[in-house]
């Protein structure tokens, strides 16, 4: 991928992932075959801010998990009423962390 598009994918896109990967991901970025780049902009990566809303507002039901993929955790949440509360407010802390991990885990499916 040229320069200047991973320059502009990472200003555009750099909420998304965790801070301390951002070297990785530009690294990747750049040895990112053409016929790869374009599936890249296809990607539609999770707003972790939005998983944080969603997880205040209705995280006891499990479906900040449900939405991340995490089926196992969402239905445990679930059946638990979010672990009587406590897993939800342990998720309001972890989960933009968590995302931006699943959306680094997508990120590197595609190379």
């Amino acid at each position: 991928m040229e320069a200047k598009n991973v320059e502009m994918f990472l200003l555009t896109n750099s909420k998304y992932f965790p801070s301390e990967s951002m070297i990785s991901v530009k690294e990747k970025l750049e040895n990112l075959p053409e016929d790869k780049a374009v599936l890249l902009h296809s990607l539609q990566f999770k707003d972790p801010v939005m998983l944080l809303i969603i997880s205040i507002l209705i995280g006891g039901l499990g479906i900040d998990r449900f939405i991340l993929g995490q089926t196992g955790l969402g239905v445990a949440k679930l059946l638990t009423c979010g672990g009587l509360g406590v897993w939800t407010i342990i998720d309001w802390f972890l989960i933009m962390g968590e995302t931006r991990n699943v959306n680094l885990q997508k990120l590197n499916q595609v190379g």
